[in-house]
């Protein structure tokens, strides 16, 4: 199993310049589960019932399962079920192929179509999926749409429930309760040997949280739990204004991240993310708290990819390894 993940640390000053974010990639962490032991599922009939209330029947288990979007690939792939040779992925944000922290050995041979922010049915079709995993259940349409095609199980992954909560239902749903399990245990136990690393380095006492910004605002708050989940799995402290959804600040209000001593902003890959990312941290830097906040004056801003944010196994995974790795080295 190969994956990466994307670090960057801004110092302060560059933090203005343009062309002062680099992202680069670093190898796999040693906080990264082993490959699932899980055991295989027998071929049974599939028959459940979706958390949308939608019938869902196959007289066998599948075997070329479309997710229809990218972190619905991920949960596939994560309680092993074949994927179809074609896959959904993000058409913006630079994004070319899928995120480079999944299961590459699960997509050998897999090609990726842009599915996002317009659907492409007509490609759907095309990769003649027997079963389909759907996580835009706020859309029924999608739903009636994707239905016509194959057996459909939709759930709405943006409801305000933890990424997790979905996962563990899903598996469960479809059977798959022992691959979550294993999943979950190696997740638990990368954690406890993050906060040990952590710990030693001497930054297990830091205040930590996410930082965005968008339409003139800030925002701390962890976007599907991804984020703090991975916070709390390790140990670590997160600012009160993390945990209140929808929270957004002024410019005027950034005092109230005072406390805060490390911060990871989201990005998407190539040129035009990096410049946009570089836009928003000017913007901030314009605050009269900006440059006497403790994550600023110690160089603690650090970058993750956005992908990551939507919530999936190998997502929980990739940020925690790259906690570790820019608090532990």
């Amino acid at each position: 199993m190969t994956r990466s993940f994307t670090r960057t640390l801004l110092a302060p000053a560059a933090l203005l310049a343009a062309t002062a974010l680099a992202l680069t990639g670093c190898g796999q962490s040693s906080a990264e589960p082993a490959a699932s032991s899980a055991p295989e599922v027998a071929d049974t009939p599939l028959k459940t019932v979706d958390p949308a209330g939608h019938e869902v029947s196959l007289d066998h288990q599948p075997t070329a399962a479309l997710g229809f979007y990218t972190t619905d690939v991920d949960i596939l792939t994560t309680l092993r079920v074949p994927l179809a040779k074609e896959q959904p992925i993000r058409g913006d944000s630079g994004f070319t192929t899928f995120p480079d922290y999944f299961d590459q050995d699960a997509l050998a041979g897999v090609t990726p179509f842009a599915n996002y922010p317009e659907f492409n049915y007509e490609r759907v079709l095309g990769a003649a999926p027997d079963f389909i995993l759907s996580g835009l259940g706020y859309d029924a349409e999608i739903h009636e749409k994707l239905a016509a095609i194959a057996p459909t199980y939709t759930t709405n992954a943006f409801d305000g429930e933890t990424w997790q909560s979905h996962f563990e239902q899903t598996a469960k749903d479809l059977g798959r309760q022992a691959q979550y399990d294993t999943w979950l245990q190696e997740y638990q136990q990368a954690g406890t040997e993050a906060k040990a690393a952590i710990d030693e380095a001497g930054n297990g006492d830091l205040t930590v949280a996410t930082l965005g910004y968008w339409d003139g605002k800030v925002n701390v708050d962890c976007y599907a739990y991804l984020e703090c989940g991975v916070f709390d799995t390790i140990g670590l402290k997160t600012t009160d204004l993390s945990r209140e959804k929808g929270l957004t600040l002024t410019l005027e209000e950034l005092d109230k991240l005072k406390d805060v001593d490390v911060v990871w902003m989201s990005t998407g890959v190539g040129e035009d993310a990096k410049a946009e990312l570089d836009k928003s941290i000017a913007a901030m830097a314009k605050s009269p708290y900006w440059k006497d906040l403790p994550f600023v004056k110690n160089e603690k801003i650090y970058t993750y990819n956005m992908e990551m944010a939507y919530g999936s196994p190998s997502g929980a995974e990739a940020f925690l390894a790259q906690v570790r790795s820019d608090l532990a080295g």
